[in-house]
């Protein structure tokens, strides 16, 4: 099972975090989706605590949807890529940011910073047609501390699901059960031990998340 998390999907994340302007916003012109990879012990479920690691004094969390793959596929066109997936969940992909920042600068990879244990947080899946709402239109939100800090729409998306599914597929297979954490909002931010985060989809509570 692999765990693929598209960066910079999120026009307003994107320039939050200074590194492109927020004017792309049609993923037909857009670059190509940025993907990178968590193992999966990385996975963090059933509303389980997150232990802050000892490695990191600046753990960030940020709020994804998340879409799972039902059927292998490989090359898969984007005009069939809808028949990959019927559910989603939500997920947060915590990054150790100071890792991440003296990796950057050192020019080295990155990944102790996005893959260790327990970082991508990850809720039960709810099917589309139980929403009642498709894929390119649902609201998704968090709060930390109940006080609300990221606010999406996938219709926000600069590369939407299919075309992920279809750019990711002409790399790598995708199998059953394989995850693609979807991209984040702006609004992204620390926590500390003692916070609590709480996302919902559609006004619908799915995660809620300990630190510790």
């Amino acid at each position: 099972m692999k765990i693929l998390c598209i960066a910079k999907n999120y026009p307003d994340h994107v320039n939050e975090m200074k590194k492109a302007s927020s004017a792309i916003v049609d993923h037909n012109q857009a670059p190509d989706p940025v993907f990178f990879l968590k193992p999966d012990s990385a996975l963090l479920q059933k509303n389980m605590p997150f232990f802050y690691p000892d490695f990191s004094n600046d753990v960030n969390y940020e709020l994804e949807v998340v879409v799972r793959i039902e059927r292998l596929g490989k090359g898969i066109e984007e005009k069939f890529a809808h028949k990959y997936y019927n559910s989603v969940a939500l997920g947060i992909d915590f990054t150790a940011r100071d890792i991440q920042k003296k990796a950057k600068e050192a020019g080295r990879p990155w990944t102790i910073s996005k893959g260790f244990d327990g970082s991508a947080v990850l809720s039960d899946f709810v099917t589309l047609e139980e929403l009642g709402k498709p894929i390119d239109n649902l609201d998704f939100s968090l709060t930390h501390n109940g006080e609300q800090v990221q606010i999406g729409n996938t219709s926000q998306m600069i590369h939407s699901v299919d075309r992920m599914i279809s750019y990711v597929s002409q790399f790598m297979t995708l199998r059953t059960g394989d995850l693609i954490y979807t991209g984040t909002p702006s609004g992204v931010g620390p926590v500390k031990i003692g916070d609590i985060l709480e996302g919902t989809i559609e006004g619908r509570k799915m995660l809620e998340c300990r630190i510790k």
